[in-house]
């Protein structure tokens, strides 16, 4: 069975980024709908088209620009704000979430605490990065209606 829209693909992967350094060992396999109606719950675009057509042990490395991956860094989404706005428990490093007026959520990274300032950051962590994936396929079947629908596999 080769790759296809409709079939379920398990993949062995690991993702570094330009220079080399671990990003993903992928400790698990990752399993995905190969041309699913979701793309967010799918893979990016250009991997899957390196995917299309491969067969069970087949190997693939894809280098994904950041405008193929998590988009270029946006500086306007870093932003200081009062330190009084944040839990007193907050570290650098961590991820928060805001709730924004529509009700949505956007995290945010802390990148930096001061004594009246906390420095967030609305990007992707790997936003403005290259990352190389390379993937083997490890399986791949026929998807389920119900997959097909949530463009979700099944594991």
């Amino acid at each position: 069975m080769k790759i296809a829209a409709k079939t379920v693909v398990t993949l062995e992967y690991k993702v570094r980024d330009a220079d080399g350094r671990m990003i993903d060992e992928g400790a698990e396999p990752m399993v995905y709908v190969h041309g699913g109606k979701n793309v967010e719950q799918g893979l990016f675009p250009k991997l899957q088209a390196a995917l299309e057509g491969k067969s069970e042990g087949d190997e693939v490395k894809v280098t994904l620009e950041p405008l193929e991956a998590f988009g270029e860094h946006d500086e306007e989404l870093v932003m200081v704000e009062p330190r009084e706005f944040f839990p007193k428990e907050i570290e650098e490093g961590i991820m928060l979430e805001r709730q924004n007026e529509d009700g949505s959520v956007d995290p945010f990274l802390i990148t930096e605490i001061g004594d009246d300032h906390v420095t967030v950051d609305g990007n992707h962590p790997l936003a403005g990065r290259s990352l190389v994936f390379s993937c083997k396929v490890v399986a791949i079947r026929e998807a389920t209606d119900q997959e097909l629908d949530s463009s979700v596999a099944e594991v």
